[in-house]
C-alpha cells in the first residue's frame, strides 16, 4: 500500500519542495493550505483551509478520515515571521499585543487545530510520523542574542505543544512520532527581508531544506518524540 503524507502550509516555499521530493520519492501526497489550487497536479488531493479557525476542525478531519488507514506522516509548515507592518522586534518598546497576538494565531494555531482534526484517527495500531517546522531561536536555553520576541515567544509555545502532544499520542500508540524541527534560514516570503545579507553557507536552497526534512521524518521514530531536531539531525536543547 502506498504511503500518504500531509503536507500542511503546502504554498509556502519549503510546502512547495517538500510536495515535490515527497513525490518523487514515491509517496502518495495530499496537502491543505489557504490556495484554492493543489501545488502540483500528481497531488492526490487537496483541502483549500484557513488553519487559524477552530471551525475548521471537522472539515479538515471529515476530509482526512479517508486517507486514516494509511497516514504515514504530517508535515505542518505553517508560520509567519513578518508581515508588511511588522519585522521582528529588536527591543522590548517594540513589542506590541497584536503583533503577539497574530504570530502566536499563525505560529501555534495552524499546528493545535490540525493535530485535533487528527486525533480521532489514531488508535493503538496507528504509525504517524508528525513534524512541525519550529526554530531554533525558540529554544529558551539556546538563546543568547535577545530580541525577536514575538517569533520566539509563539515558536516557543509550539515547542510545548509539541512535547505535550507526543506525550499525549505516544500513550495512545506506541509506534506514534511527534517532533519538532528547525529547517535552517530557506529564502521564502518568510525569510526575505532578513537573507540579502545572509552568509551563503548559511542559507539553504528550499530543495535541500526539503530534503533534511524528509531524511529527518524518514529516519526518526518513537523513541525520538519529543524533541527539537536540527536540520542537521542534532537534537536542539528546548
Amino acid at each position: 500500500m502506498q504511503k500518504t503524507v500531509l503536507v500542511a502550509g503546502s504554498h509556502g516555499s519549503i510546502g512547495l519542495a517538500l510536495t515535490k521530493r515527497l513525490l518523487q520519492n514515491d509517496y502518495r501526497v495530499i496537502t491543505a493550505s489557504r490556495s484554492d489550487l493543489p501545488s502540483d497536479d500528481r497531488v492526490s488531493a487537496h483541502l483549500c483551509v484557513d488553519m487559524t479557525q477552530s471551525d475548521n476542525v471537522q472539515k479538515i478531519r471529515d476530509w482526512l478520515s479517508p486517507y486514516s488507514s494509511d497516514l504515514k506522516g504530517i508535515i505542518q509548515c505553517a508560520g509567519i515571521l513578518h508581515d508588511d507592518n511588522h519585522s521582528p522586534e529588536k527591543h522590548l518598546g517594540q513589542v506590541s499585543a497584536e503583533w503577539l497576538e497574530k504570530s502566536m494565531s499563525v505560529n501555534v494555531l495552524p499546528h493545535l487545530y490540525l493535530a485535533q482534526a487528527v486525533s480521532p484517527l489514531i488508535n493503538s495500531h496507528s504509525e504517524l510520523t508528525w513534524v512541525s517546522l519550529s526554530a531554533k531561536v525558540a529554544s529558551i536555553e539556546d538563546n543568547q542574542l535577545g530580541g525577536w520576541y514575538s517569533y520566539r515567544m509563539s515558536k516557543a509555545a509550539l515547542n510545548m505543544f509539541i512535547k505535550t502532544l507526543s506525550i499525549e499520542w505516544g500513550r495512545r500508540s506506541k509506534r506514534c512520532t511527534v517532533i519538532a524541527m528547525h529547517p535552517g534560514t530557506t529564502p521564502s516570503a518568510l525569510s526575505e527581508p532578513f537573507t540579502k545579507n545572509w552568509p551563503q553557507d548559511k542559507l539553504y536552497s528550499p530543495s535541500m531544506t526539503a530534503s533534511r526534512i524528509l531524511a529527518q521524518f524518514e529516519h526518526v521514530n518513537a523513541e525520538d518524540s519529543g524533541r527539537l531536531y536540527h536540520h542537521d539531525g542534532t537534537v536542539i536543547p528546548w
